[in-house]
């Protein structure tokens, strides 16, 4: 294995843990530190410092090279990237993601033992997998969309995804929490021992997996068919 690849996987895995500590340290910071109630503006400060938090962690993957924190990014460009790239991606890349989570959590745990329980599951099992589905869905033709096919510069193109993932993030917090990131619920479940639950697999890896894999496949017909469409010539 080359030092890239290496790297690479030692960069997952650090990103994984701080992104699990960074929704905590939001909270600490809102409305333990500066001193915010819980209440509307206490809410739309912590959405505020949320959404920096988001560009600072876009920050960090655009200087790391490819690095990741969530899985399903990974897989929405391994699925197109070759074989190889696609067994390193699950064999090696994904596993560091969920150790970094799972350690992030363990720490995150021992320092702030009152933290809570993370992300659970508050709807029926088929309701839950279609919420996760969905918003999985929405985020990676976004992404897609705004790497690949919208012109623009690197901020505004961050500040749009870092927009979208905290928007879908609140139509699914009551329902499933919104993670869209199965590594960083496999941390928290992990802690709590329900990381094998049919519940667990379902809405938080096999729901947003299909989610990712269905927007990949509509985002490529699309391209292909606008391709077809840029090169067929045209009549006078």
């Amino acid at each position: 294995m080359k030092m890239g690849g290496i790297s690479l996987i030692i960069c997952d895995f650090v990103l994984s843990f701080m992104w699990v500590w960074s929704g905590v340290i939001v909270r600490i910071l809102v409305f333990n530190i500066v001193g915010f109630e819980h209440d509307v503006t206490g809410e739309i400060v912590k959405l505020c410092v949320s959404l920096i938090n988001m560009f600072f962690f876009a920050v960090l993957i655009h200087f790391a090279k490819g690095a990741a924190y969530n899985p399903l990014s990974l897989l929405s460009s391994a699925f197109s990237a070759g074989l190889s790239n696609f067994l390193f991606t699950l064999a090696a890349r994904i596993p560091s993601q969920v150790l970094g989570a799972i350690y992030g959590v363990r720490f995150l745990i021992h320092t702030f033992p009152e933290i809570g329980s993370g992300p659970k599951l508050n709807v029926e099992i088929h309701h839950g997998a279609l919420t996760e589905g969905f918003l999985t869905f929405m985020i990676v033709l976004i992404s897609m969309s705004l790497s690949k096919s919208i012109p623009g510069s690197f901020v505004r193109k961050t500040w749009i995804s870092s927009l979208s993932k905290l928007t879908l993030h609140i139509l699914g917090s009551d329902l499933t929490g919104g993670c869209m990131n199965p590594a960083s619920v496999m941390g928290w479940a992990y802690a709590r021992g329900d990381h094998i639950t049919k519940e667990h697999i379902l809405v938080y890896w096999l729901a947003p997996i299909k989610g990712t894999l269905l927007a990949v496949l509509i985002f490529s017909l699309f391209q292909k068919s606008k391709e077809k469409a840029d090169t067929k010539p045209k009549t006078e």
